[in-house]
């Protein structure tokens, strides 16, 4: 089985799906790893690197074996991919049913990682947490470097400057990471979530838990992930931010819903509301954002309130985010390849899992049943 590793080809991707160490790593199983030149530039990693670690660098990689990808290949790159070829990536299938239909036209066998199921032996394969540590992390230092006044409470010959005082809307992991990463730079953090197993996580970082009144079962699904509440508990919700919104300085949003659009839980009018120089930083921006004044890609100032939209966060810690991710593939493929190849064996729950599309068709039902009904 050949490795194939490509230039990342999507807008602003700095990221490389397998680093020297990944190729150091998966080469007892893979007959041969090629790495595009200059695939890891964005991270700081040179072709020599890879050279030294074993791979051929190429200029243009096979169109046969496995590729392993960071974001979804375009069209054009997937027509060049011979039928029975396999990509890992980070698919989004949901929300790329072209894509989907495409792989599965050519004969693909796709694998997403952002399927990864959460158990503990897939904890070493998580991408999505990889990712969100990294996006949680980077969400406190734009908060901090965006808002006019300290984080910290410090005692200066002019007297006691008071801590900012931190909401993060949403306790997984990247929540937690900026829950985390808030405390250590000094603020007052509090935590709002829907799901109620989250408060003793948010306390044992030091943040206050604000939560409604719900059973488990209506706030997350059987994998642990935040599902969308009825229409009376949003109201609640929307209420219960909006009350907690002029005590704060910074509000970070992380609140998704897999397969659907980000829920709006800030509306334009509740930032009028909000302390002069506010900032949100919406992580939610890539799904259309949390925040109602979100604009993708962007910051913009609404009623005094700096409102963070970035969709780069990821690529900008490039280099980190690079070593975790290789080292979630690295995990995968341990699972899904053998000595004569891939090995499909559909009992696994990690393979059933994550195997999209297969021998001309899609394979995985929640993804086929969703792009039937959106088509």
């Amino acid at each position: 089985m050949t490795i194939v590793v490509p230039k990342e080809t999507a807008a602003g991707e700095r990221r490389v799906a397998l680093t020297p160490d990944g190729v150091k790593a998966m080469l007892p199983v893979a007959r041969r790893i090629e790495v595009q030149r200059a695939a890891g530039h964005g991270s700081l990693i040179p072709d020599s690197a890879y050279a030294e670690a074993g791979a051929e660098v190429v200029d243009q990689p096979s169109d046969d074996g496995l590729v392993v990808r960071v974001q979804p290949p375009s069209g054009t790159e997937i027509g060049t991919l011979n039928p029975g070829s396999g990509l890992v990536c980070l698919l989004s299938p949901m929300g790329n049913p072209t894509i989907v239909q495409a792989l599965a036209q050519g004969k693909i066998s796709a694998f997403a990682m952002d399927l990864i199921p959460r158990i503990s032996r897939a904890q070493s394969m998580d991408a999505l947490s990889s990712m969100s540590t990294i996006a949680g992390y980077k969400a406190a230092l734009l908060a901090a470097a965006s808002l006019p006044r300290f984080f910290p409470m410090l005692m200066t010959a002019a007297g006691t400057l008071p801590p900012a005082r931190v909401l993060v809307i949403g306790a997984g992991v990247a929540g937690l990471q900026a829950i985390a990463t808030c405390k250590r730079l000094g603020a007052i953090v509090e935590a709002f979530d829907v799901r109620p197993a989250v408060k003793e996580q948010i306390e044992s970082l030091g943040g206050k838990f604000v939560g409604l009144s719900l059973v488990s079962d209506e706030a997350e699904d059987a994998g642990g992930y935040a599902k969308e509440v009825t229409a009376d508990t949003h109201a609640q919700e929307m209420d219960l931010i909006a009350s907690r919104l002029p005590n704060v300085d910074v509000v970070i949003t992380t609140a998704l819903i897999p397969g659907k659009r980000a829920p709006v839980l800030i509306t334009k009018e509740m930032l009028a509301h909000m302390r002069p120089g506010s900032v949100i930083v919406d992580l939610a921006a890539p799904n259309g954002g949390n925040c109602e004044a979100t604009v993708p890609g962007e910051t913009v100032f609404e009623s005094g309130v700096t409102v963070i939209g970035r969709t780069d966060l990821l690529a900008s810690m490039a280099a980190d985010a690079s070593r975790m991710y290789s080292r979630n593939i690295v995990a995968f493929l341990g699972v899904i390849l053998g000595p004569e190849g891939l090995k499909l064996d559909l009992e696994d729950e990690i393979v059933r899992g994550t195997l999209v599309t297969h021998e001309g068709r899609i394979v995985h039902d929640v993804v086929r049943l969703a792009i039937e009904k959106g088509g």
